[in-house]
């Protein structure tokens, strides 16, 4: 895959000048739904990695009446170099209600695919994973009909934690590996290129969730080699679904841009992925794991049916 000279001279002229090239412009969608789906998140008091990460799609999911739930609190044990979401060394406990106000909300959205992320808890003895599964199980108790996405974090490396979690059979679990393996020790706090790996691999043996998912960031400094690397490491492990955006800097404090990667490119990495086993690569320069994640399960179920 080589780039065009003149796209790679305006890549770099972009980043230098803090500008973002042209296909990073969006228009921002209108419409009272943005407000209705504030109003909801609100009234249940719930945090999303939606706006504690200046997701740049927010304004587009809200209007969907849609929203990526961030639970355990918006306070994470990690301090990774691309995260905006606010570090402490000691969280606050989590809410026991929780559970209940993320399945009401999920309700009164009505939402299809309700999709659950969470922050690192290297603070509890389990990682949050008994809270975790107990959202689960609220979200399915008054959404039966919902089928249910979990980004979770790895959870310090402990298989038992992941056990509760996947007792609960979520349709998609999904544990980012974030970067290529050089730049992890940068990019990431406490988390390694292999052990998400082995997260990933064990999920898969243990089959108790539909899909296996994964995703990384580009323009940090990777290099197309280990791009395709990664892509190839975690079809190794069994990942269904493998997500790919860009990296953009979310405020002064955390890693800058290396460069804006072309959507030529992220159609280069799709082509590569589907080529070598991967059902479904989703990738662009507004793709970020939770994007479209309704859309892409049941792109993937009917994918399985007409194969079936």
């Amino acid at each position: 895959m080589k780039a065009n000279p003149l796209q790679i001279i305006d890549e770099e002229k972009a980043v230098s000048t803090g500008r973002f090239p042209k296909w990073l412009h969006i228009s921002l969608p209108k419409g009272g739904e943005i407000f209705k789906t504030n109003q909801i998140l609100e009234k249940y008091r719930l945090n999303t990695v939606c706006e504690e990460a200046k997701c740049p799609n927010r304004m587009e999911c809200y209007s969907k009446k849609t929203a990526t739930f961030l639970a355990l609190g918006k306070e994470c044990s990690r301090s990774c170099g691309f995260c905006n979401i606010d570090f402490t060394k000691k969280p606050k406990a989590p809410e026991e209600d929780e559970p209940k106000r993320i399945a009401f909300s999920a309700k009164e959205l009505r939402l299809k695919h309700v999709v659950i992320t969470m922050v690192a808890r290297d603070d509890l003895p389990d990682g949050g994973a008994v809270h975790l599964a107990a959202i689960i199980r609220e979200v399915r108790k008054e959404n039966p009909q919902c089928t249910v996405e979990i980004l979770t974090s790895d959870f310090a490396g402990n298989f038992a934690s992941l056990d509760i979690v996947l007792e609960e059979s979520p349709e998609i679990f999904n544990h980012n590996i974030e970067t290529v393996r050089s730049l992890t020790p940068k990019v990431r706090h406490k988390a390694t290129y292999d052990r998400t790996l082995s997260i990933l691999s064990y999920v898969k043996k243990k089959k108790k969730n539909h899909f296996l998912k994964s995703g990384l960031m580009l323009g940090l400094g990777e290099t197309e080699e280990e791009v395709k690397k990664t892509i190839g490491d975690l079809h190794e492990v069994g990942c269904d679904i493998v997500t790919m955006g860009q990296y953009l800097q979310p405020s002064k404090h955390n890693i800058q841009v290396k460069r804006f990667v072309h959507p030529d490119e992220f159609k280069a990495y799709t082509e590569y992925g589907r080529a070598i086993g991967i059902k479904e690569m989703y990738c662009g320069p507004f793709v970020r794991s939770s994007y479209n994640a309704h859309e892409i399960h049941s792109h993937l179920i009917d994918h399985v049916t007409q194969k079936d």
